[in-house]
Order: structure tokens, then sequence, then C-alpha cells
């Protein structure tokens, strides 16, 4: 199995890659290539070029929540790739969203999808590939992980709009021989509370770590209690990304084990 970064914030010092505050991870499982979102333009498709890999064997594409970071890139990737894929997403996914009025959500409507997508709008866990679990809603089960609410979705019965607590927020468990692999877009459920997850759903102890955006910006009391949660989950290394400022990953460097990321990073199991 293999996970290359193909799209994040950061871009390595003399590896001429482009980078943009958004999401866009290849997962390569046996006959099956994977992509966890989408970006947020074309910046994934001309990475992809110039790292040699060819998206025309992609045959998954898994949402991890409906923000254009995530979902943007989606058109783009139609417009030039012709092969059938299978989409995976939360059912809330593709509606609409808002942030102070302006639109944050799919630039492209689950009914404005070609007919070679077959989507798949799930809530609960399912397999994606073999090794790969698509976790569905995440149970939010720490106190110090709630009410992380952003902007505005439509309510239930479509007739006005509220506080989006995005239900629709998934991740995936690459699930080894040796243990369970998270890979998160920006786990607005919360990362432990997604590690805690995906530890349950994929039956593994063992966290050989977690990677991706953690939605933690600030220092202080929450980061100190989701430091001491995943020490206490196990998690042997974790791979901040995305939606992760600079002086969480600091304070991260400094109390476990943690690895840069950037826009070409592989990991190979």
């Amino acid at each position: 199995m293999k996970l290359t970064v193909l799209v994040d914030n950061h871009t390595y010092i003399d590896r001429y890659y482009l980078g943009e505050p958004a999401v866009c991870y290849l997962i390569e499982d046996g006959g099956q290539n994977i992509l966890l979102d989408t970006g947020y333009s074309e910046v994934f498709l001309e990475n992809a070029v110039r790292m040699g890999i060819d998206l025309s064997g992609v045959t998954d594409i898994v949402l991890s929540h409906g923000h254009n970071d995530h979902t943007g890139g989606l058109p783009a990737f139609l417009a030039r790739f012709s092969q059938g894929v299978r989409l995976f997403a939360h059912p809330r996914a593709l509606l609409p969203k808002r942030v102070e009025g302006m639109e944050v959500g799919s630039p492209i409507s689950l009914e404005k999808l070609p007919q070679r997508v077959q989507t798949r709008l799930v809530t609960k866990p399912c397999a994606v590939s073999e090794h790969v679990l698509f976790l569905g809603e995440v149970p939010r089960v720490y106190a110090f992980e709630q009410n992380r609410a952003v902007g505005e979705a439509p309510s239930a019965c479509g007739c006005c709009w509220e506080s989006d607590a995005l239900a629709d927020d998934t991740s995936l468990a690459l699930v080894l021989p040796e243990g369970v692999f998270v890979v998160t877009g920006c786990a607005h459920a919360g990362v432990c509370n997604t590690v805690a997850y995906a530890k349950e759903i994929s039956g593994k102890e063992r966290v050989l770590g977690v990677l991706g955006g953690f939605h933690l910006f600030e220092t202080g009391g929450v980061l100190d209690e989701t430091i001491a949660t995943l020490r206490a989950l196990d998690v042997e290394r974790v791979y901040p990304a995305h939606c992760t400022s600079l002086a969480v990953k600091s304070a991260l460097f400094a109390a476990m084990p943690t690895q840069e990321v950037g826009v070409g990073l592989t990991i190979l199991w």
C-alpha cells in the first residue's frame, strides 16, 4: 500500500510542486487507486503530472466532507478523465454550505454528477478496498472535541439554514497487519474522536499514525487534551497537515513523534 500527498498547504524545499490550502491524497491498494478529496482547484492534477502519476487509473474518490477545499477539484477531474469511478461520501457532503454568507460547498451537486460516477452515500463504515475503510459518521465522544460547527448548511426540512455541525466529516482507516493508519481531511469531528473510532471499527489496537488536517489552530487547553488523548490512544506518530497551524505543529513536535507533511510525501507499507 502507498499513500502520496498530491495537495497540501505546505511544499518542501527543492521539490517543485504546487501548494494550496486544500487536501488531496492518493492511496494505492492493490488494483485500486483511491483519491481522498480533490483539493480546491486543478492543482492536484498538475502535481500528479509532475510526479509521473497517471490519474486515469483512479477507481474511487472519497470525500472527507463537503467544503470546497476538499471538493473543488472534482469538476476538473471529471473533465479530464473519462473512466467510471465510485464516489464515497456522507449524504450531506454535496449539499450547499456557506460561511459568513460566502458559498463554501462543493462546486458540483449530486444531481450534476455524470452517470459514470457511481455514488455511495453512506453514514456507516464501509470498505472502499481490501485494506481501506470509510468511517462514515464519527461519534463525538470527547468533551473537548464537541461544538466544532463551521458556518451553515441547509436544515433537514430544506426550508432554512442552520449551524453546520459537519456531520458529513469522515476519514479513512488503512487497516494493515501491524495496525491501523488513520487519514483525515480536516478532522472536524475531532482527531481524537476519529482515531478512537478507527480503532473500534478496524479492530486494531495499534495506531501506526494519523495523517491529515487536525483543524487545530491555537495552543492551550484543547491542544493539551488532544495530545494527552492521542498518547492514551497509543498513536505512534502524527503527520499534521492542512488545517493545523504552525504553533500547533510545533507543540506536537515537542510532545510526540511528528512527521513534516508536504506535497510529494509518500508513505509505503
